[in-house]
């Protein structure tokens, strides 16, 4: 059976109450959903990063989202997807589908439902990336299935995803081995216990750009990277890859090239600052989000990579983006204002030499891209009966 949003659900949007009242804020009474708590491993929200008084609900008016309802972000991180399990509330970033009850739906089959939907189709443009609106939204058409099937697919999904997540726990527990390790050779960050020379980003690079804001187009040229395409872990993951065309006269001011440290200077406050190395052969085109940065000889660009993504400079990094509505921002002087230290040139080899060992070991985030395919797949089969 077909059916639109707005038909089985009423969607829900939450709302932030005033953060100059701290008595709203400084509290542990009820669980307050932001996109920092949608995560990518877990299907359920069982705890939250901020929460709100009884006093902060009376006077914002913000309404409950009961257990077990799905919530979807439909702002900058477009289908980030869970499943409460307790009566929660949330920011004006994510939507809740409260359940009419008018036919049997499991949460979990709407959770993938959306997961894996590709929420850009029909989005508008908005100040960043792109967003949705409630009455978009509610017009959507799914796909409700009996609730023996449901239960069909949502068992099949459940142990494809918990074979994908197990091998993404060892891949994080390497990267936890490698930032360790980095810490063990080179020091804390901030206390600089070695003693090495301390610089400032501006001090050791060549060259520092922005990327283009132009849009992406069906059919371009050239393969268009995106805030979306740096992880918060400091990898390139290519799952969501789309083109561009650029002049001729233009490539270079915004083209990267294997070795180049990217930095994403716009995003929540949670992400704002993901710091990668590009490390592919092909030459691909970077958005206005990023900024492309060369380093002369003095520090590795892996090195710097792996310095920026360790959490002393995330908290940095942090408290130095200009806050506004759903997005944070960190300019190119500003990133060039950030102090560095310089480690002996030997030991940022060892570092590397080691750290391409454990790469070894590693699928690359593009491996996973088979198994997406499979599951979108299996999905557009069931939601949406091979319609996009």
């Amino acid at each position: 059976m077909r059916v639109k949003l707005k038909d089985i659900f009423d969607l829900q949007m939450g709302k932030t109450p005033s953060r100059s009242n701290l008595e709203y804020w400084n509290t542990t009474d009820y669980k307050w959903i932001s996109i920092a708590d949608l995560t990518k491993t877990s299907k359920y929200i069982f705890e939250t990063k901020e929460y709100l008084s009884k006093s902060a609900i009376k006077d914002s008016g913000i309404k409950v989202i009961p257990a077990n309802t799905v919530v979807m972000s439909f702002k900058l991180s477009i289908g980030k997807t869970a499943i409460t399990k307790e009566d929660m509330y949330s920011n004006e970033a994510i939507m809740a589908f409260k359940d009419k009850h008018v036919i049997n739906i499991i949460p979990e089959y709407i959770f993938y439902l959306f997961k894996y939907k590709n929420w850009e189709e029909g989005s508008n443009k908005a100040v960043m990336g792109k967003t949705l609106n409630k009455a978009t939204l509610s017009e959507i058409e799914v796909e409700i299935c009996s609730i023996e099937k449901q239960r069909q697919i949502v068992n099949i999904l459940d142990k494809i995803m918990s074979a994908v997540d197990g091998r993404k726990q060892e891949l994080q527990l390497l990267d936890e081995l490698i930032k360790a390790r980095f810490v063990e050779m080179f020091g804390d960050p901030v206390k600089n216990p070695k003693g090495w020379e301390v610089v400032t980003i501006g001090d050791i690079v060549t060259e520092v750009r922005y990327g283009t804001s132009k849009p992406a187009v069906e059919g371009g040229k050239y393969p268009y990277l995106r805030m979306n395409n740096l992880t918060a872990d400091g990898h390139l993951d290519l799952n969501d890859l789309k083109y561009i065309d650029i002049p001729d006269d233009e490539i270079e001011k915004c083209v990267v090239r294997k070795g180049d440290v990217l930095f994403n200077r716009t995003n929540s406050i949670e992400l704002v600052g993901k710091t990668v190395v590009f490390d592919l052969q092909e030459d691909m085109i970077i958005a206005g989000y990023i900024i492309r940065v060369r380093l002369n000889k003095r520090l590795l660009p892996e090195i710097l990579s792996q310095y920026m993504n360790l959490e002393a400079l995330k908290d940095i990094l942090r408290s130095m983006a200009k806050g506004a509505v759903n997005q944070a921002n960190i300019n190119a002087q500003e990133l060039q204002s950030i102090k560095v230290y310089i480690p002996d040139m030997e030991l940022q080899k060892q570092f590397i030499e080691m750290k391409n060992q454990v790469d070894k070991s590693k699928f690359d985030t593009m491996t996973f891209a088979p198994i997406y395919d499979i599951i979108n797949l299996y999905l557009h089969t069931h939601f949406y009966q091979g319609r996009r």
